[in-house]
């Protein structure tokens, strides 16, 4: 892992061409923490990279064999990859010293602070910043170069809204939520009377921590179909919901949605736990597995690590393809082409202005609004929608 290490501090040059050709850069951040790795004296290079490095390494190995794939048809481009996390050249520092003043995208897989001195370095160099996996928006105000492609909360409300109004729209909506934890019940209050008057049948039941099947069963209306939002973002509380429902779904149509990061809680891909109960949650990253690039993706990745690629490995692939082959082909008009669906390797994105006065005339950001309803079944994860 060494090799790799360097790799990742060195630029790449994926392409040259005529110098009369312009070279588009595009820079790549992940906080890798490589300074403290290889740094520390007791270090092993035979030893395994702790975990807490590994979606980050992925992501940049992913997008590295992206890069690599690329087909630049007598265009040239560099490709730099930074650790986010360098103590040595932080963000701040590459900023202060002019090290990106020539960068045409960024694409970052950061949190703050990381993802605010890029927003603003973006605004202030007039280019595209990809904010690739932090769901946030970061308090970003009137910066029309800031793409969320991993959808925020929010947003997530709305598609789950949007999937009940057509699936389940004569339905009665229950949300069941924390005391004192408002804030996903204020998204579906805000878009449910959003046309002046409510769309949905929605009623609110709050619980201490836990939900009880017997509590639940006398708190809906069993004589017709309810759909149950998990309000919350707690593994325990989802868990406790998902045990309330199950045996309620057995002789009442029920549907329980929860929230996007229910997908990584263990508890609920239990096999015997939820014999073909579906719990469905929101994505907006859907891997197709059945295509020309998840197959380069999967051969590449394993004649180099040996190993399947993660999540974060498709995530790292797909937009490395998709943002630098949307620069090359439409330079002078990136935003316009934001959505251009010829160019997405496994799914493609719907960004949308995002605006936090209606008086604006630029937007904050623009937000990835392409999400898919995916359902936890018997363990596995299928696309329902």
């Amino acid at each position: 892992m060494l090799f790799q290490a360097k790799l990742l501090f060195a630029q790449d040059t994926i392409a040259t061409t005529s110098s009369a050709v312009k070279t588009f850069h595009i820079a790549v951040f992940a906080p890798m923490y490589l300074d403290s790795m290889f740094n520390n004296a007791d270090f092993n290079s035979s030893k395994a990279i702790p975990k807490f490095m590994m979606p980050a390494v992925e992501f940049v190995q992913g997008a590295h064999i992206a890069f690599d794939t690329l087909a630049l048809n007598g265009k040239s481009a560099e490709v730099s990859i930074y650790d986010s996390k360098s103590f040595t050249r932080p963000v701040p520092w590459l900023i202060k010293y002019n090290k990106l003043d020539n960068i045409d995208l960024i694409i970052g897989a950061v949190k703050e602070p990381d993802y605010g001195q890029l927003a603003d370095f973006a605004l202030q160099k007039n280019i595209p910043f990809i904010s690739a996996i932090y769901p946030n928006a970061g308090g970003i105000h009137e910066n029309p170069f800031v793409f969320i492609a991993n959808s925020t909360l929010k947003a997530h409300c709305e598609g789950i809204f949007s999937y009940i109004l057509q699936k389940h729209g004569t339905d009665k909506v229950y949300i069941i939520k924390k005391k004192g934890d408002d804030r996903i019940e204020n998204y579906f209050r805000e878009i449910n009377t959003k046309e002046g008057k409510p769309l949905l049948n929605i009623k609110t039941i709050m619980v201490d921590s836990t939900i009880s099947s017997y509590s639940l069963r006398y708190r809906i209306d069993t004589m017709h179909t309810a759909v149950i939002i998990g309000a919350s973002l707690d593994e325990d509380l989802a868990k406790s919901l998902a045990d309330a429902c199950y045996p309620i779904q057995k002789k009442h149509p029920l549907i329980l949605i929860g929230m996007p990061n229910w997908d990584g809680f263990r508890s609920l891909y239990q096999k015997d736990a939820y014999t073909d109960f579906p719990i469905r949650f929101t994505t907006p990253h859907f891997e197709a597995k059945d295509n020309l690039f998840d197959s380069v993706l999967v051969k590449k990745y394993f004649q180099l690590y040996r190993a399947k690629p993660s999540d974060m490995a498709y995530k790292g692939f797909g937009m490395a393809w998709y943002f630098t082959n949307l620069l090359l082909k439409y330079p002078n008009d990136f935003v316009s082409h934001i959505n251009d669906t010829s160019l997405a390797a496994f799914h493609n994105y719907n960004f949308r202005p995002v605006y936090s006065d209606p008086k604006q005339s630029v937007p904050d950001y623009y937000e990835n609004k392409h999400l898919f309803v995916m359902q936890i079944l018997n363990g596995d994860i299928i696309r329902e929608w």
